[in-house]
């Protein structure tokens, strides 16, 4: 029998479940729903929850997402084009990139990756999402000219591309300043910078896991100076090695902070640290890495990641590539109102071991959507709607009448590896050769 309390009130078996919470983590989710920015003393509390804390975390997230943003569930129809994998940096969690003396680096030439993006076009995609590796002497303009030839021939494709670190790098080699490349960039046709390069925004972890790397103040240089130019960007974080809650939650802290002041972030997205061909893990080269976070640490960072920034960044996306579909539609009830893009070529998570395929259909996003309960509707890259797709709502893309041969239709990372059509050449050698007649 429930005892009753002297304003005889009989408490109900919810309310005695909830009395179990810990006082610190429930102070922490009560100011969440309250409106308040949590710290990031609450955001380590909210790490080591577990069972009906847990529990509570998500269900909190969960209501915070409804009230930011509503029922509607977003994606983008998009391509990915990792124009080359040679890069002068040994990251230890990249397994896409190679060096330039290595028989599996490839460089797409200019009217392939025009190709690609024209082909994403006819194909319903409203974006091409434009990343790669940093070949060693690098033309500095390289970058903006590959935009300018996408934008000639398809001229309505919205240009998601290059990372901090390529932004760094094509100012270094051009010997422009950050701010003038950016401006060259937008001249170019670049709409927005993915907010990548960014792993742990912690020098001293990025020190371990890739040293050399863009230092967290020249990447919160190219973001900000972005965001000042006009040009907006996404943000994102990648755990699951050796990174502690405290830096999770600092690097949240950070990246709240900068929009606090920019307001330049479309979206933020988490992502799993990929194992299985990663160097620093296959290697040992790090003492205490894990092969990725565990399911319970994923939903924790989704929903301590819509806590945090919920007040500033509405949109919180999920990598259906690092989790796959299914997870990703749990992942819902978690905070999340972004599934990402089509994407149609997936390089960088496959070559590290993802399992998950490189592309995910429009309407198999709309059905993982609607049987999680929510409203599917595609987006473009600045997250304005291009359709809602209410009750009984339903549309044919040309992306879907793609049977199962689109990895022979569109290709893969493991088959352009092979391709010698697409061989890396280092520049010096191809000098050399010309000089030589061959």
């Amino acid at each position: 029998m429930l005892d009753t309390p002297p304003d005889g009130h009989s408490e109900s078996s919810l309310e005695r479940l909830m009395g179990g919470i810990d006082p610190a983590v429930g102070r922490a989710l009560d100011d969440a729903l309250e409106g308040n920015d949590i710290s990031v003393e609450d955001a380590v509390a909210l790490f080591n929850t577990s069972g009906l804390e847990l529990s509570a975390l998500v269900m909190t997230a969960d209501e915070l997402r409804r009230r930011r943003v509503g029922d509607m569930v977003t994606y983008v129809v998009n391509r990915n084009i990792n124009f080359t994998n040679v890069c002068i940096k040994g990251c230890g969690f990249c397994a896409f990139s190679r060096d330039h003396r290595e028989e599996e680096g490839y460089f797409l030439p200019m009217e392939e990756v025009v190709r690609r993006a024209k082909e994403a076009w006819d194909l319903g995609a409203t974006e091409v999402c434009v990343q790669a590796g940093l070949p060693p002497k690098m033309e500095g303009d390289l970058y903006i000219r590959l935009c300018m030839a996408i934008k000639e021939a398809v001229p309505g494709i919205h240009i998601h591309g290059f990372s901090p670190e390529e932004v760094l790098y094509g100012s270094i080699r051009s010997r422009w300043s950050i701010r003038d490349y950016l401006k060259g960039l937008k001249d170019a046709g670049v709409g927005s910078l993915p907010g990548t390069s960014a792993e742990i925004l912690d020098q001293e972890l990025r020190d371990i896991i890739a040293p050399g790397r863009i230092t967290v103040n020249q990447w919160i240089e190219v973001i900000t100076t972005a965001h000042e130019l006009g040009i907006p960007t996404t943000s994102t974080i990648m755990y699951g090695h050796v990174e502690t809650p405290e830096q999770i939650a600092r690097h949240l802290a950070l990246i709240r902070d900068i929009q606090k002041r920019t307001g330049g972030f479309t979206e933020f997205v988490p992502l799993s640290f990929v194992h299985t061909e990663a160097p620093m893990f296959t290697k040992g080269l790090i003492p205490g890495i894990r092969p990725g976070p565990t399911g319970t640490e994923v939903i924790k960072v989704h929903a301590i990641s819509r806590l945090m920034l919920n007040n500033w960044i509405p949109n919180l996306q999920v990598s259906w590539p690092k989790e796959g579909a299914r997870f990703a539609q749990v992942l819902l009830g978690a905070g999340v109102n972004d599934m990402g893009g089509t994407l149609i070529n997936e390089s960088i998570s496959t070559s590290a071991g993802a399992q998950f395929g490189q592309l995910l259909r429009p309407k198999e996003i709309r059905q993982l959507i609607r049987d999680a309960g929510r409203i599917p509707a595609e987006r473009h890259t600045s997250y304005k709607l291009k359709h809602v797709f209410e009750d009984g709502d339903e549309t044919v893309d040309p992306l879907d009448l793609v049977g199962d041969n689109a990895e022979e239709r569109f290709g893969s990372y493991r088959r352009l590896i092979k391709m010698e059509q697409f061989r890396y050449e280092h520049p010096r050698y191809a000098a050399e050769k010309a000089e030589a007649g061959d």
